[in-house]
Order: C-alpha cells, then structure tokens, then sequence
C-alpha cells in the first residue's frame, strides 16, 4: 500500500520543513524538522504558526498534535546569541507562535519524542497536552546554566500549569533534567508513548469532537489569561473590552492573509496541496 499523501508541506528556511499528515480523522499531526536539533528560528517560528493558520482557515476541526522528524530532538530551544540581538524576534516571531498554540481553537498535543530543553520545553507547554518518549530524552529549562533570564511568559506558563510549586521551583532554580516517568509523576507531561498511544489517548478522551462548539479557543484565553497577557504585552489584565475585540479580529485577518497569500504563492509555483 503507497504511502498517505501529505496534507500539505511547508518549508523551513530552504532546509528543513513541517509536514502535516492526518494519521486518524481530524488528526493533524504537524512533524516539523530544522536540522540539527529544531532550534525555534524565525523561519521555524514563521512556518509554524502558518501552518495552524492552514488547519483552522481550511480544514475541519479536530485536534493537532505536533511532533519532531529528528530522533533526538523535539527541540533544543532558541538560538539564543542571534535571538537576544534581535529587536523584533520575541514580539514578532516566537511570542505570535506561543499566544498561536496557547489559545488554538482546536485541542493541541506536543509530542515530545526527544529532548525538549529550555523555550523547546515552553513551546511544548503552550499545547493543552504532552506526551514523551518513554525510552528517550529529557525536560528541562537549563537557562541557569547558560546565564539567560526567564521572561514573563516563558515562567508564567509553568507557573499556571504546573500542578506543584515544587516542581517549578526544582525546574527554574536547579536546573534538574526529567527523563519520562520523573515528568510523568510531577505532572509535566500527561502520558508516555509515541504515536499509537497518542492516538489512543486522543480516542479515550474524545478530543476530536472538543472544538466543535466554536469556544475552545475563547475558554483556553480565559484560561490562560495571565500568560496570553504577557504575549500580547498587555499585562494579562482586564475584561474583554472593545479594544481586546478588535485586537482579536485583526489577529483572524492576519491569519487569512497568511494562507491565502501561501495559496498563492502554491499556486504560482505549481505546488499541490
């Protein structure tokens, strides 16, 4: 039996790419692949977010799952020296993906195959669940070693979805790495196994069927109030006024411009989708 076509195919900086493949009904499984350890670029950053721009502009609802095509790595963070020089990276780049993940009107389930070190470990906590590898890989938020403070979202998200102020503690001022069943039992991540067990996991919770009300999305903003704040750089604070409606609209067309400016340019060259 030939191999399943992909659902699309998006590429990152002319040598990596994200794959989107639907491995059960509504299951969009985004396996992203930035040589050599998927550090969060701006390419990476770019080429993410467009791709959930594609599953909720232009595909049913379901649930996405994201994971690593590089064994070792689900991903190793920042390029840290180029990100700091950058005036524009975390307002421009890596905070639209976060607030992307954190508040996607679908449910979300980062795949940890490998390690997940520092904003690799972030990004994989913006998704609702986290799934590891059993048999590879560690957790950790290693910025005391490497000298790099915590900005507010990368410790508010920890603090907010984490169940113990222990395990924080343990993550942010120690260091300590978590192999699977250790993150299992502090309750970083919500199961063990790849694939098929994800899938399982997606069945027994009846995920699929979770966005279909249209406020997925709008629960998990409410949910997550203080860490989207921080994103947007509005403090986290304060009802859902009109400036925080129009914010949102303008969010919904940025994301169509996206896509259709990506059809297009498929278009022109010829690419299938």
């Amino acid at each position: 039996m030939p191999p399943i076509p992909p659902l699309f195919v998006l590429s990152v900086d002319g040598k990596g790419s994200i794959i989107c493949t639907q491995p059960s009904r509504r299951v969009y499984l985004l396996t992203f692949d930035s040589p050599p350890d998927n550090r969060l670029t701006p390419s990476l950053c770019t080429s993410f977010v467009l791709a959930l721009d594609i599953l909720d502009r232009r595909f049913p609802r379901g649930i996405v799952v994201t994971t690593s095509a590089i064994p070792k790595f689900y991903s190793n963070g920042l390029d840290y020296e180029s990100a700091v020089k950058s005036k524009t990276f975390f307002s421009d780049k890596l905070y639209p993906l976060w607030r992307r993940i954190l508040t996607y009107p679908m449910p979300t389930v980062a795949l940890m195959n490998g390690h997940a070190f520092a904003a690799g470990l972030m990004t994989a906590m913006m998704h609702d669940y986290r799934f590891m590898n059993p048999h590879r890989g560690f957790l950790c938020l290693n910025e005391l070693e490497f000298g790099a403070p915590l900005t507010p979202p990368m410790s508010s998200i920890f603090r907010q979805k984490l169940p113990s102020p222990n395990t924080y503690r343990t993550m942010v001022l120690e260091a300590k790495r978590f192999n699977a069943l250790e993150a299992l039992q502090e309750g970083i991540v919500d199961g063990l196994g790849m694939v098929p067990e994800v899938l399982t996991f997606i069945e027994e919770m009846k995920l699929v069927d979770k966005a279909k009300s249209g406020v997925y999305g709008q629960l998990k903003k409410e949910m997550w109030r203080e860490t989207v704040g921080y994103l947007v750089d509005t403090g986290g604070s304060g009802e859902r006024s009109k400036e925080d409606r129009e914010v949102q609209k303008r969010w919904e067309d940025e994301e169509e411009h996206r896509v259709v400016t990506w059809e297009e340019s498929k278009n022109h060259k010829g690419a299938k989708l």
